[in-house]
């Protein structure tokens, strides 16, 4: 097993086919093809499997990466020390569910470094696919929140995932709106109140999709509710259709825009909390950017 095999298998995991794997790595496909089938051969088990989606893990794959990714980030923390070698950019993934001030903090951490050298992803996407991406390393943190609700799907799921999860900041639910919506004038607002109007709630796939779900009080019963994947498509719909949202009221202006506001959520589910934090792999040191990261959203956050 050598480490340039290592490079090969977490470069087909993260581009998902062999093709493009091959592309990314400059070699031809059966260079990379023989490369893997013969760390397999001295492994005794496949760590990829072939289907219509691309190059899938197989369980013993996917363990067998997770390790791969720990050695790979160590290999090249002894290249910088002590060979200095710029050949290779430094990478830094987050995955998150969709929160303005996780992207407000990511602006304000990349500012301090020379993009030429560092390779940085930032990943707004689905629960599961947070827990997934920090999980499998191919993100070093992710953010979202567990309530009394989600608290035994999600921790399970954490542990499942060898993940630990560290609290920043609780809330309560409020209601985001457009500041030209019929109750934006309001001080609160129930559920009543919100009954003539779209829910505008992320979709997060298949399976108890409720308990992934992003938004505080998910398992209420909406009459009307839309379903969207990205942060744009939900605005445009709040402002033509006066949809509304339920959420932690923590919101930056600088990336949403300033035509909304939060307004405080009254009803059945003033005591339920949305407990926002960060999840990392357990056992592994935070590195310099993990720690930086963190340290810029307690600052967007006020909590530093």
């Amino acid at each position: 097993m050598t480490i340039q095999q290592l490079f090969y298998a977490i470069t087909i995991t993260e581009s998902g086919s062999m093709n493009r794997a091959a592309e990314t790595l400059y070699i031809t496909q059966p260079s990379l093809t023989k490369a893997i089938k013969e760390l397999e051969n001295e492994l005794g088990f496949s760590i990829f499997v072939r289907s219509g989606k691309g190059m899938l893990l197989t369980p013993e794959g996917r363990e067998f990466i997770i390790y791969a990714k720990q050695v790979s980030q160590q290999y090249e923390i002894l290249k910088d020390r002590f060979i200095g070698s710029a050949e290779r950019k430094r990478r830094f993934g987050i995955s998150t569910q969709h929160y303005s001030f996780a992207i407000k903090a990511f602006t304000e951490f990349v500012k301090d470094f020379d993009l030429a050298k560092y390779e940085f992803a930032f990943r707004e996407t689905m629960t599961r696919d947070v827990i997934d991406d920090v999980g499998s390393m191919k993100s070093d943190i992710g953010i979202l929140f567990i309530s009394e609700y989600n608290r035994k799907v999600i921790e399970k799921k954490l542990r499942d995932n060898d993940l630990h999860f560290t609290p920043l900041i609780d809330c309560k639910a409020c209601v985001y709106i457009t500041k030209t919506h019929p109750l934006a004038d309001r001080e609160e607002i129930t559920m009543e109140d919100l009954v003539p109007y779209p829910c505008l709630t992320f979709e997060q796939g298949d399976g108890d999709p409720i308990y992934y779900a992003e938004e505080i009080l998910a398992e209420k019963d909406y009459p009307r509710r839309i379903k969207v994947i990205d942060r744009g498509t939900g605005l445009n719909l709040m402002n033509e259709l006066n949809g509304y949202t339920l959420c932690s009221g923590i919101i930056c202006d600088d990336v949403n825009g300033q035509q909304y506001k939060m307004i405080r959520f009254k009803g059945d589910g003033d005591d339920a909390v949305m407990h926002i934090g960060y999840i990392t792999k357990n056992n592994i040191e935070l590195g310099s950017l993990t720690e930086g990261y963190i340290a810029e959203v307690k600052k967007i956050l006020k909590l530093a």
